[in-house]
């Protein structure tokens, strides 16, 4: 992604409205069934699909697409984001975007994270046409994009994935950032209280530092762990 945004001057970003609650069941079948012909599998995908049947109903809004009647708030839908077929079947049934924006609209940047994508080109005008269009690809897999998604300029940075990337750095998002920092304090206090011994902090450091030295954050790190110093933890910037 940012030797995308080395190269182009743009991106479009988008993500998928309540993607997870809003995967069709009829469609993912077809697409399925297109790749897999044994009876006993598709028998087994069937029963998968009819266990998480509505799971996530609660957080889907019901979205209406040209030529639904009524019945269409009865068709099954939503993947259990913790089963693991759904998280592959997440990525089939996107697997039909990528192949529209790659040879269809033949955009010559393209990145996609589950749900989250971007497109990327020197020309604003084509980008909002490919909006146009994605929008529509989209449309017949009963799937919708955020409505402020917009092309910008790459050097304004582009949040992604917990950082924001620009074409020459990437910085952690300052909530992250905020929201670690508060959580190591709970976890001080409660070793301090004797609740919790310093190996888990060390653990939860650890595991925080290999996921931000992905980016340029050498003086974060050296930042929030000079405001540990506990006897028994060991933990570095990294």
């Amino acid at each position: 992604m940012q030797r995308l945004a080395r190269r182009y001057r743009y991106v479009l970003q988008c993500d998928v409205r309540q993607f997870f609650p809003s995967i069709d069941h009829t469609i993912l079948r077809e697409v399925l069934s297109g790749k897999i012909s044994d009876s006993h599998v598709l028998r087994l995908i069937d029963l998968i699909l009819a266990s998480g049947r509505d799971c996530v109903s609660d957080t889907y809004e019901m979205v209406y697409f040209p030529d639904d009647d009524l019945l269409a708030a009865l068709r099954p839908r939503g993947l259990p984001i913790g089963n693991l077929t759904s998280q592959f079947w997440a990525n089939v049934y996107l697997n039909l975007l990528d192949h529209f924006v790659k040879r269809e609209l033949r955009c010559p940047g393209y990145v996609r994270y589950v749900d989250d994508f971007l497109l990327f080109g020197d020309d604003k005008a084509a980008l909002w046409t490919w909006r146009a269009a994605v929008a529509g690809r989209l449309a017949r897999l009963r799937l919708t994009i955020h409505p402020g998604a917009h092309p910008r300029p790459v050097r304004e940075g582009i949040p992604f994935l917990g950082f924001v990337l620009f074409p020459n750095r990437r910085r952690l998002k300052r909530r992250k950032g905020i929201h670690f920092q508060r959580n190591l304090r709970a976890l001080v206090a409660a070793y301090r209280a004797g609740v919790l011994p310093a190996s888990r902090i060390t653990a939860t450091i650890q595991g925080w530092v290999n996921h931000v030295r992905h980016g340029n954050t050498v003086g974060l790190r050296k930042a929030v762990l000079k405001q540990v110093r506990l006897p028994g933890l060991r933990a570095r910037a990294g």
